[in-house]
């Protein structure tokens, strides 16, 4: 299937690796012009030449930016249009705020979070949606978690504004309809990356397990059986933000092998 990417103007925010690498890395394949970003600027090189290497796509640039940082999220977008001369899609990610109960946080705890994982995608969004205007159209997808979907105990922050992100897709999907954007959010349930990684050494410790043993046990819970692949995960994005999606839009989406036991 074609899905026309190619040549498309493309933003993934937080893709020096995990899954915002892996997204950055389809939609090359696909032909996209891909912008990525993150604080550190050696990772961001050393991946996009990891990405030229593998796709042979050249048309791949970085640039650092801190998401909670407004003048580097405008600084981003700018670089994008310069670049790639415009902006047709943005993947929003960032990496997940730190694991805890609501007893261990401060004020200045919850601010950090809101900021990096809510209101860094309200920036990003507000900066490129006049550019997709006037392309006549756009894609978006924000990047959330399954905890979207099913509240993930002892990750009380995310729980709370990554749910934040579903009320926004939802309500900018409507407003933005008109000016043919699509906007969605997809959540991972356990994917190999290293946030998960790290999330199952903290839980492994808790419940005085070996790392191996928790995994086991994590395995056992997800129907298909084994954690997802970050490339699994970008296919969908690849989807969602092709021009294969003309109606779906508004929609929070989990990739988790079946994994959550909401409806």
């Amino acid at each position: 299937m074609d899905f026309g990417l190619k040549d498309k103007a493309v933003i993934v925010t937080a893709s020096s690796k995990g899954l915002g690498k892996a997204t950055a890395l389809e939609l090359a394949k696909e032909g996209a012009r891909v912008l990525i970003s993150s604080r550190n600027e050696e990772e961001l090189q050393k991946t996009a030449n990891e990405i030229m290497d593998l796709t042979g796509n050249q048309d791949i640039h970085y640039t650092t930016c801190d998401m909670t940082n407004p003048e580097d999220i405008r600084s981003l977008v700018e670089t994008a249009v310069s670049k790639l001369d415009g902006v047709d899609i943005l993947v929003n990610n960032t990496g997940g705020p730190p694991a805890g109960g609501f007893q261990k946080f401060e004020d200045d705890d919850w601010q950090y979070a809101f900021e990096l994982n809510l209101l860094s995608y309200i920036r990003t969004i507000r900066e490129v949606i006049p550019h997709m205007k006037r392309n006549n159209g756009g894609r978006i997808v924000n990047i959330a978690s399954s905890s979207t979907k099913q509240a993930i105990d002892g990750l009380i922050l995310s729980n709370t504004f990554r749910t934040g992100m579903v009320g926004l897709s939802k309500s900018l999907s409507r407003e933005l309809a008109q000016d043919h954007i699509l906007i969605n959010t997809v959540g991972p349930g356990r994917i190999a990356t290293d946030r998960v990684a790290e999330l199952d050494q903290l839980n492994a410790e808790k419940r005085n397990m070996t790392v191996d043993e928790l995994r086991s046990m994590s395995e056992k819970a997800i129907p298909i059986g084994r954690y997802g692949e970050p490339d699994e995960f970008a296919k969908v994005i690849t989807f969602l933000v092709s021009d294969a999606n003309t109606y779906l839009t508004g929609q929070s989406l989990v990739v988790d092998g079946g994994m959550v036991t909401a409806l």
